[in-house]
């Protein structure tokens, strides 16, 4: 399986353009959004921006973020499904998917307490149901907390905890994350691998080769 997955776009309509071009030449079976859709935008903007990946003819799966309205849990496009405290079944594996964020300072249109998110993450398990950890993708737009996917330009780890213990936990194959734009990279929680693309804003996402030897993930940007 291809997967391209994409965060933090904040709005910017040739992000979304660029990476629907992107999807269709890398012939990904997926794309996968983690949040901040829009800039403090509203569903209507949303609906514009994910018809634009969803004209690529490749499913999209998504998760508000902290920058979006929690409304836009309620979309209902063709080719495009919120996984928000649920998921969906793809090629054998399990997406699962948390969106907003932990509380921050600047009072965002969709924060959660860490004990919110840690329900949101329960109620994905059982919306699912007995599913093993290797077959687990998950889609959030908080990176898990004291990682390299977390790492603000000041160095604090502002990442979720609750995220952090489910992936100790349950161990996914793969966290796909964004919320903090100068955190770009990858990194490991045991085995897990967890990846942040980097803002799509500014023309990053990650392409991910998924098969049965395992992952690769390829970091790339384009120019918008």
């Amino acid at each position: 399986m291809i997967v391209l997955a994409g965060t933090d776009f904040h709005g910017y309509k040739p992000a979304f353009e660029a990476l629907a071009v992107g999807a269709r030449r890398e012939k990904a079976d997926l794309i996968v959004v983690c949040g901040d859709i829009t800039n403090f935008g509203t569903k209507e903007q949303a609906e514009t921006l994910l018809r634009t990946l969803a004209e690529a003819g490749i499913p999209v799966f998504f998760v508000p973020g902290n920058c979006d309205p929690p409304s836009l849990m309620e979309i209902n496009l063709k080719g495009v499904t919120c996984i928000h405290g649920s998921g969906a079944v793809l090629g054998g594996l399990v997406f699962l998917g948390v969106g907003g964020s932990p509380i921050t300072p600047f009072n965002t249109f969709f924060e959660m307490s860490e004990n919110e998110i840690a329900k949101i993450l329960d109620r994905c398990l059982n919306n699912i149901g007995g599913v093993h950890g290797r077959s687990i993708v998950l889609a959030s737009h908080s990176p898990p907390k004291n990682t390299r996917t977390d790492r603000t330009f000041m160095g604090m780890h502002v990442g979720s905890s609750s995220i952090r213990s489910f992936i100790e936990k349950h161990k996914p194959l793969l966290t796909i994350c964004g919320h903090i734009h100068e955190a770009k990279g990858k990194d490991l929680i045991d085995s897990s691998l967890i990846v942040n693309p980097g803002p799509a804003r500014q023309g990053n996402y990650a392409i991910i080769y998924i098969n049965e030897d395992g992952l690769n993930v390829e970091l790339k940007t384009i120019k918008l």
